[in-house]
């Protein structure tokens, strides 16, 4: 009685077809999978992809960093 049984899960499945649609399901899964696969390459990095150097003239040395600030919209 304390263990969900397969008929359990499957009423909860209906349900939650029900509410939400297939569509909406099926959209919210390939938007994990996007986002697992971009969390992939980002965590994998920059220094498989040949070709990418970064030049000597923008690297000051290794303490400075450079950023670019925008005007935030008050409205």
């Amino acid at each position: 009685m304390g263990s969900m049984s397969i008929w359990h899960w499957l009423i909860v499945l209906v349900v939650v077809m029900l509410v939400f649609g297939t569509k909406k399901i099926s959209g919210m899964g390939s938007d994990i999978g996007k986002a697992v696969k971009g969390f992939k390459d980002g965590v994998k990095g920059d220094e498989d992809k040949p070709g990418v150097v970064v030049p000597p003239s923008q690297v000051a040395d290794k303490s400075t960093i450079d950023v670019e600030t925008k005007e935030k919209s008050k409205f």
